[in-house]
């Protein structure tokens, strides 16, 4: 743990792997850039690597304003042990008030072992960040410009807000595509400084003999059309249709979380709070009722159609066009209409 800095950096854990850096850490460094500025301090991040390559440019276009290197043959794979030394020894040495994280595999694993290494607060799988004046229930304190980690607990049944006005940094994980991806801007310019941290032999207990990458199956984040079945579609075998439609206009296949614990598609589909959070040019949703927890991943949509059977179903309320019918009718219209029109 640190001592609460007011002046610390915003910091983004810029994670990497072959040279190349996943759209979340680049997501982080512009939320990073916004937080910093309502903070009026600099944003930064931490790259760890063999080689840094072109990076530093891309983080630093995307937000960043000092960039932490450390770089050494060994850090070519993410190893839990060195990459936690490097970030706790940053840590303590620049201070940082606040720390993201991405909530991937990677960010996962490191996260909570740097909290537990610095006896400092987390909150994972952040939906959204925000700075506010908190005051303690108990003793009427006012905290100013504590970090508002807001994210979906209890099964996404209630959204929590913690805070942490004494254990620093204040580090949180964030889930891929719930902050929008800012245009980099390739004028900015930025300091890397390049950080000299001790690593011993004993912190490298792992030898990688062979990799094996599996390939992504479904991209729901980059695609423009998404058709999503939830579990007003009542079977895996009336989930087909789903399929078909989404066939017919070129879209991706989307779900609900019902659809989902319904076992008629895999979770690598699911959109929500519990999913993944899109902004497609077009959204149909069939069979979906709405609820709060979906909606908070689609409704940034461009335009969206729903197809439920009530007419008083929430997803309405999201929807720029609506049809009110059974989705095993309805689908079938569609996908002959799309054929004819060919």
């Amino acid at each position: 743990m640190i001592e609460p800095n007011r002046q610390g950096e915003v910091w983004v854990f810029a994670e990497q792997e072959d040279g190349t850096i996943p759209d979340v850490v680049l997501e982080l460094c512009g939320k990073a850039r916004a937080l910093a500025d309502q903070l009026g301090v600099k944003a930064g991040a931490v790259l760890a690597g063999s080689d840094r390559g072109s990076l530093p440019a891309q983080l630093i276009a995307h937000g960043i304003d000092n960039l932490y290197v450390v770089e050494d043959k060994r850090l070519e794979h993410f190893q839990t042990s060195p990459y936690t030394r490097i970030v706790c020894s940053l840590i303590q040495k620049h201070e940082p008030q606040i720390v993201l994280y991405g909530a991937t595999a990677l960010g996962r694993d490191l996260a909570p072992r740097v909290a537990s290494e610095m006896r400092a607060g987390m909150t994972a799988d952040c939906t959204d960040l925000q700075i506010q004046d908190v005051t303690d229930p108990r003793t009427k304190q006012v905290h100013e410009n504590l970090l508002l980690q807001i994210r979906p607990a209890f099964g996404g049944n209630i959204i929590a807000t913690i805070v942490n006005y004494d254990w620093w940094p204040q580090m949180a994980t964030v889930r891929e595509g719930v902050m929008p991806l800012q245009e980099p801007d390739l004028a900015r310019s930025g300091q890397v400084i390049a950080e000299p941290v001790e690593l011993d032999d004993s912190l490298f207990p792992v030898k990688l003999i062979e990799r094996h990458i599996e390939p992504r199956t479904v991209n729901l984040k980059g695609a423009r059309v998404i058709v999503a079945g939830g579990g007003g579609v009542g079977s895996r075998d009336s989930f087909k249709l789903i399929h078909e439609l989404a066939g017919a206009i070129g879209g991706a296949v989307g779900a609900s979380r019902a659809a989902v614990d319904g076992g008629y598609i895999g979770k690598e589909h699911q959109i929500g709070q519990t999913g993944t959070t899109v902004r497609p040019a077009l959204y149909i949703a069939a069979g979906i009722s709405g609820a709060v927890q979906h909606r908070a991943g689609m409704e940034e949509s461009a335009k969206i159609i729903a197809i439920n059977t009530d007419p008083e179903a929430p997803i309405f309320s999201v929807a720029h066009y609506g049809i009110v019918g059974d989705m095993r009718k309805v689908i079938p219209l569609l996908v002959k209409s799309l054929k004819e029109r060919r």
